[in-house]
């Protein structure tokens, strides 16, 4: 199974931007599709967007036209790109192997303050 290792999250204002980095030990070429996933404190983890096979993209209702999500397989890693947030995407973010089934990563914490 790959394992993820993110980073990027952070501080940002209502409006600003971020871009989160997902690197994958092992082939992310062995990954049919990948997903970045956040979990809200007193909320469960919920799937942000995910990316499959012809960088075929799909996305939470609630971060369409904001989030985009990426990946670059020379360099194993799979990116989301968090435009225009919300205090209301504030939360830990996860990447994993959606297909086939992989492990979760540490997160990396993205906060938004108003």
């Amino acid at each position: 199974q790959v394992q993820p290792v993110e980073s990027g999250g952070g501080l940002v204002q209502a409006g600003g931007s971020l871009r989160l980095s997902c690197v994958v030990s092992g082939s992310i070429g062995s990954v049919v599709v990948m997903g970045w996933f956040r979990q809200a404190p007193g909320k469960q983890r919920e799937s942000v967007a995910i990316i499959g096979i012809g960088d075929r993209t799909n996305y939470a209702d609630s971060v369409k036209g904001r989030f985009t999500i990426s990946r670059d397989n020379a360099k194993n890693t799979v990116y989301l790109q968090m435009n225009s947030l919300k205090p209301e995407d504030t939360a830990a973010y996860y990447c994993k192997s959606v297909i086939p089934p992989g492990n979760w990563g540490q997160g990396t914490q993205v906060t938004v303050s108003s």
